[in-house]
């Protein structure tokens, strides 16, 4: 979207969030018992945190899973147990998916199996003009009034199911990694469920007869990568209903992201959406370019920006330590440095958070509970005595441990 000036909602503080999404981990033996956040190098993350005030976050509730969609709301400061409808919901906002009540939307992935096992989530990280190609494929061949299969980024696509349940429990592909996927397919949750399952789970099946020698795949092969050989449907819900930050805090907000789950989040909680070229939601994404958008968003006049970096997710998913080290330093050196110094310069002062989502660790290879270290810097505001921005330093914070709205709360001083 195209940035223009207008005035500021609140008052002349501003507002920024930069999410690491599955930033945080746990020891690593390889790292001598050191998380790869503890061994990065992040002065830039590391002087905010010397200049503010630190805690960990419960992010996601005991009694709900650890996705991105329930820890993001969180962060904003919603009740996840209240407004979550699932990931599919929030990506049809994002993609411009007018869903109607009776509408089941849900995450479609394209993945990977091999063996009968699901090897990967991402289908190799397929790009998104080949995944585009076979969802049309799909559409044309399984596709209805009744049920539509909706492209996306890369391996991240929407279905629509007309009149579906929600009621019905689905495995996430990432949670599953060298699982035999018969054994995780759809359940009914409860018996008005059944039928959706059963439906689903035909429509995955057939669409690994589909898949399988589409040209596409076969060209893939050829190339030595992964062939995105099946779909897998999950985090199915209804259309929420959210208050926007607006209502909530009086603030007028911006969402940047590569990812649709988020954009979707933002929409719904009233922030406008910022694309920005280049940016893929992997290691390889516009740091630069993220950055430079959202201190032009603040510069036009928006109260608050929330950035949200994907990378240290997926390289978590992939239990790369290396790489998630990387993606650590990249978001350091190449955002939160530049976001800072810009900050610095502008006339209205800038609260800068930074945050994981949740933890995504690397020998486990997927979301987990715990909670996460963050950092509020205020300016002009008493620091506390940490000095280092990770997992184990940030525990002595004066903070403590928060859950709820407690965080956004702290940053915007509401």
């Amino acid at each position: 979207m195209q940035l223009s000036a207008y005035p500021p909602t609140r008052n002349a503080m501003k507002y920024i969030i930069i999410l690491g999404d599955g930033m945080s981990d746990r020891p690593v033996e390889s790292l001598g018992g050191k998380t790869p956040l503890m061994v990065a190098d992040i002065p830039a993350m590391d002087s905010l945190c010397a200049r503010g005030r630190c805690g960990k976050f419960i992010t996601v509730p005991s009694d709900m899973t650890p996705g991105s969609a329930v820890a993001n709301l969180a962060v904003l400061g919603y009740n996840p147990a209240e407004v979550f409808q699932g990931r599919g919901v929030l990506e049809a906002a994002s993609m411009g998916v007018e869903l109607n009540s009776d509408d089941l939307a849900m995450r479609c992935n394209l993945i990977c199996i091999e063996g009968g096992k699901i090897k990967n989530h991402s289908a190799g990280h397929i790009s998104t003009a080949e995944s585009h190609e076979l969802i049309e494929a799909l559409n044309r061949e399984l596709g209805s009034e009744m049920m539509v299969f909706h492209p996306g980024v890369s391996y991240r696509h929407l279905f629509v199911m007309k009149g579906g349940s929600s009621a019905i429990s689905c495995t996430p592909p990432h949670d599953v990694p060298g699982a035999d996927f018969s054994a995780v397919m759809i359940r009914g949750s409860a018996p008005e469920g059944e039928e959706t399952a059963s439906i689903l789970n035909r429509l995955v099946l057939n669409s690994q007869a589909i898949l399988e020698k589409h040209p596409v795949n076969m060209k893939r092969i050829s190339q030595g990568k992964d062939p995105a050989n099946s779909v897998w449907f999950w985090s199915p819900g209804h259309k929420p209903a959210m208050k926007t930050l607006t209502e909530l805090y009086g603030i007028r907000g911006a969402v940047i992201s590569a990812v649709d789950l988020v954009k979707g989040l933002g929409i719904y909680a009233g922030m406008d959406v910022i694309e920005v070229e280049g940016a893929t939601g992997l290691y390889d994404t516009n740091y630069e370019g993220k950055a430079q958008a959202a201190v032009d968003a603040l510069k036009a006049g928006y109260d608050f920006v929330y950035l949200h970096v994907e990378a240290s997710d997926e390289a978590g998913h992939e239990g790369n330590v290396d790489l998630k080290i990387k993606t650590i330093e990249y978001l350091d050196s190449r955002i939160v440095k530049f976001i800072s110094m810009e900050t610095e310069k502008m006339k209205e002062p800038v609260s800068i958070a930074v945050t994981p989502d949740h933890g995504t660790p690397c020998q486990v290879r997927t979301h987990v509970h715990d909670p996460v270290p963050f950092l509020i810097y205020h300016p002009g505001e008493k620091p506390d005595s940490v000095q280092r921005y990770d997992e184990v330093s940030t525990e002595s914070g004066s903070y403590g441990t928060i859950r709820g709205n407690t965080f956004i709360r702290s940053l915007l001083k509401s």
